[in-house]
């Protein structure tokens, strides 16, 4: 599949964001400082037991440790997809309950939801739905949480790109210390399913592991 020049800019900035955005963010993590062979993969959305036992099986198969942002009345639901994750010795985040947009939200709600998701996810780690939270919000909850964003997108949840993209995605753009996001969800499957062991071995052939952000702060 051939993508417009226009479409490749646009691609590259959704992927990685540009450090001016980065530092106009606010007190949010977008990456791990080390210069060691440390990858920091994410899942956003899960768990579900359509896509989330896919992933941990295949995160075993590489020996992968990943972190996930879990959304609170999936854990709910789901209470025994949120012990095997942590049974597995992968991370947890609160990426709030009900999975709202912060920029289409009152503050007090959205504060609320994530201190909701809070009572079934026991996790410093915040994510906010979608990558958008308003100052105020932001202020609020860095006193509770450390705000988790990302150096990499996959773009995976985009079914208009080609699975083999969302691999050039994060290959094209990994470095050590790289904090990548990928899905747990229904809408991210096709591509998931296909990138997420191409990348996986790809790194692991390189000489990467992959860490549990959570495990990494617990060092700091």
């Amino acid at each position: 599949m051939k993508i417009d020049l226009r479409k490749k800019i646009k691609i590259r900035l959704i992927v990685r964001p540009p450090r001016w955005f980065r530092n106009f963010s606010g007190p949010t993590i977008w990456q791990v400082d080390t210069y060691e062979k440390e990858i920091f993969i994410t899942f956003d959305d899960g768990p579900i037991p359509e896509m989330t036992p896919w992933v941990l099986d295949t995160l075993q198969a590489y020996q992968a440790k990943a972190t996930f942002f879990c959304v609170g009345d999936n854990v709910r639901k789901y209470p025994e997809l949120y012990n095997r994750i942590k049974d597995e010795g992968h991370g947890i985040g609160n990426h709030s309950y009900s999975h709202l947009n912060g920029f289409r939200s009152t503050i007090r709600h959205y504060v609320r939801d994530v201190f909701k998701a809070r009572r079934y996810i026991d996790s410093e780690l915040f994510r906010p739905p979608y990558g958008r939270i308003r100052g105020l919000a932001r202020r609020i909850l860095k006193t509770r949480f450390r705000i988790i964003l990302w150096d990499i997108l996959s773009m995976d949840y985009d079914n208009s790109l080609a699975p083999r993209q969302v691999v050039r995605n994060v290959i094209g753009h990994m470095k050590p210390g790289s904090i990548v996001v990928f899905h747990d969800n229904l809408k991210a499957r096709k591509n998931l399913e296909y990138a997420l062991p191409r990348i996986l071995d790809y790194y692991s052939k390189r000489g990467y592991t992959f860490v549990n952000l959570q495990s990494e702060f617990e060092k700091s």
